[in-house]
């Protein structure tokens, strides 16, 4: 049951995945564009769409884990 981990995660689950890794792809993008090109605001403003990627990573585990003792309890 647990070992497949991605086939048996809900939708949820997924889409809050998908956009943790968007926005932290795009923060690191937009902090090497915003370093490289002197734009100290854009690096600064990087940092923060970087730390709601991780939020958002913290929410996907706290559900995956809640969905996991669900099906436990079952």
């Amino acid at each position: 049951m647990l070992n497949e981990f991605w086939a048996t995660a809900s939708t949820t689950y997924k889409r809050v995945v998908f956009a943790a890794m968007g926005l932290l792809g795009l923060g690191l993008v937009l902090n090497i564009v915003g370093n490289i090109a002197g734009y100290r605001e854009l690096a600064i403003t990087a940092l923060f769409v970087i730390g709601a990627g991780l939020v958002l990573h913290l929410l996907g585990i706290g559900i995956r884990a809640r969905e996991v003792s669900r099906r436990l309890r079952k």
